[in-house]
Order: C-alpha cells, then sequence, then structure tokens
C-alpha cells in the first residue's frame, strides 16, 4: 500500500512544480491579469479568443456574469440580456475589484493555462488525501501531513484569486509563491515517510545544521526574487513590455539585496559540497544542488546582462524551488543517519 501512495506522492509534487512553471510564465510574459476576475476568465468557462467577443454590440446576447470592456472600463451583465441599439447601463454593474480593462488573447490564453494546472493539481490532492486516509491507524504523520498540504492549496486557490482582485499586488504574491514552497516541504516529507530507498548516510552535525540555513537562504531569496519581479513589472507598465532594457533601470535596494545575497547561498552550498567530499558523507543530492546554484547564477546574469532573453526568468524561478526542495530533502535524509 505504502508503495502506490508513494507514487501518488510523487505525482503530486511534480503537479506543484507543474504550477511553479506555469505560474513563472506567466509572469515572464506579464500574463498575469489576463484575466481580469476568477475562477472564471471574462465571465467565461473557456476563455474568449477574440475581442469582439467581450466588446459591447448592439443586438448581442450576453449571458449573466459575461465581462466586457467598454469605454476602458469592465462592466459585468447582472441577468441574461440581448442588447438594443444603445448602450443600457442599467443591465450592466461595474466591475469594482480593480480597474485594469485590457484584453491580450495570448495573455487570456496563457494565464487561462496556469489555472488549468492548478485544476489538475486539486485532483491529484484530492487521490493523495484519499490514499493518506488509510495510513491513520498505523502512522498518523502521513494524513496529517497530506490533509495540511491539501488545506494548504485551498488556500493558494484563495490566494490566486486575491491576486487577481488586487491587480499583482506584490505582497499577496510573495504569500502565494512562499506557501507553495511550504507545500513542497509537506509533500517532499511524505515522501521520505513513504519510501523504500532511503539510505543511511554518516551523520555530521554541521553538514545538517548547514542544510537548514541553505533552505532558509533559498526561501528568503525566492521570496525576494518575488519583490524584484514586481519592480520589473512596474518598469513594463511605464514603458512597455518591448523595452526591456529598461526593466532594471534604476533598481531598488531589494534587487541589489537579491544579487548580493546570492554570495552567501553559492558559499553556504559550496561548504556543503567540501563536507560531502571531505567526510565522504555520500550525499549524492548535493552535486544536484550545485548545478542547481550555477543555473541559477546564469540565468540571473543573462537576465541582466542580456536583457530578459526567452525563457530566462521561467527558468531562474524554477531551479530556485527545485534548489529548495533538494535542500529540504537533503536535511531529511541527513537527519535518518547513524551516529
Amino acid at each position: 500500500m505504502k508503495s502506490s501512495f508513494a507514487k501518488t506522492v510523487q505525482i503530486a509534487i511534480i503537479s506543484v512544480y507543474l504550477i511553479f512553471l506555469a505560474g513563472s510564465v506567466v509572469r515572464m510574459t506579464g500574463s498575469g491579469m489576463g484575466c481580469p476576475d476568477w475562477p472564471k476568465c471574462f465571465g467565461y468557462y473557456i476563455p474568449p479568443t477574440a475581442e469582439e467577443q467581450i466588446t459591447w454590440k448592439p443586438n448581442t446576447e450576453f449571458k449573466k456574469g459575461f465581462i466586457i470592456i467598454k469605454d476602458e472600463a469592465l462592466f459585468v451583465a447582472e441577468h441574461d440580456i440581448k442588447t438594443a441599439d444603445q448602450f443600457n447601463k442599467s443591465n450592466w454593474a461595474t466591475y469594482t475589484k480593480h480597474d485594469y480593462a485590457n484584453f491580450n488573447k495570448y495573455h487570456t490564453w496563457t494565464e487561462y493555462i496556469n489555472r488549468l494546472s492548478s485544476v489538475l493539481a486539486g485532483f491529484v490532492f484530492l487521490f493523495l488525501i484519499y490514499g493518506a486516509s488509510k495510513f491513520w491507524k498505523t502512522d498518523k504523520r502521513i494524513p496529517i501531513l497530506a490533509y495540511t498540504a491539501f488545506f494548504l492549496m485551498l488556500v493558494e486557490a484563495w490566494l490566486g484569486k486575491t491576486v487577481v482582485d488586487t491587480n499583482l499586488k506584490p505582497s499577496i504574491i510573495t504569500i502565494h509563491m512562499v506557501i507553495g514552497l511550504i507545500i513542497i516541504a509537506l509533500l517532499l516529507q511524505l515522501k521520505f515517510i513513504t519510501s523504500d530507498k532511503n539510505k543511511t548516510h554518516k551523520y555530521n552535525s554541521l553538514f545538517s545544521k548547514l542544510l537548514i540555513i541553505s533552505a532558509v537562504f533559498s526561501l528568503i531569496q525566492i521570496a525576494m526574487g518575488t519583490q524584484v519581479r514586481q519592480f520589473i513589472d512596474e518598469q513594463v507598465k511605464l514603458y512597455g513590455f518591448e523595452n526591456k532594457d529598461y526593466s532594471l533601470m534604476n533598481p531598488s535596494f531589494k534587487f541589489y539585496f537579491h544579487r548580493s545575497f546570492t554570495i552567501a547561498i553559492v558559499a553556504i552550498n559550496f561548504g556543503l559540497f567540501y563536507i560531502n567530499q571531505v567526510k565522504k558523507l555520500d550525499y549524492k543530492l548535493i552535486n544536484w544542488v550545485i548545478a542547481l546554484i550555477f543555473l541559477e547564477t546564469i540565468s540571473g546574469m543573462l537576465m541582466y546582462y542580456a536583457e530578459f532573453p526567452l525563457g530566462t526568468q521561467a527558468t531562474h524561478l524554477l531551479a530556485g524551488a527545485i534548489l529548495f526542495g533538494l535542500q529540504y530533502y537533503l536535511w531529511l535524509q541527513s537527519r535518518k543517519t547513524i551516529k
């Protein structure tokens, strides 16, 4: 039973990382407000593909809840209507949650695919909590971890709605990201508990403590990265998405902290690599950690010096999320040891 449940846990981990990937593509393309409402998109279950679908026109049918753009504002149909020759405002409610009234079909569908990835993960998590409930009598840690992760997924869904309603408020995006990483940590703990392939390593107190610090540093770095990304978004609003060379013009202190903090992250992780080699602890995952540190550094440099080449932002964010997961799992491995 544990082996089949372990596969479900692995699928759940992959599904959450797919959400990270989809979300990073949304940020990279500036598609965060591609759908102005949540969970629907302009009031549709399947988003519009042309601007005429969300533009007021005479003698046209609109269903209750459909959103249109008129006079650079959003309006919601209060009931099923067929428009007359003139716009009748009494049939429409002004959308008040934000004032972002733009339509770009590519942004809309990019954001919609991001939401579909979350829906897919939701179904996976239903299987996860169903499988975890069978362990209540034998190992209560499993259902507790699974139900906590599921609860946090519900919180993430609510935060996703709040991100849209607040027109991408930076603090909400940061909380959204950090909770996603906490979910990853819970799932990795489930994977560790249910895995039959956990190898015992030599115990080293310094190595284990440094792993905790490295994971916390990665968490801080990712959180700060969302703030830097928000600064870039503001620059895009000012100068246009095509003017990438202005994205980091006159950056704030947060950018310099994010960039300089990389030195501490590189130092501590290379320290872990050194201890693993010298003490012959045989932690294989540390090699992947170093590879991801290299990928993070290169993608960060490319974004700054090469004006955000295609894919570098998504690579940077996803590599950081995977790095945090590896560091946390290494810490779990370092605790199950022979002293």
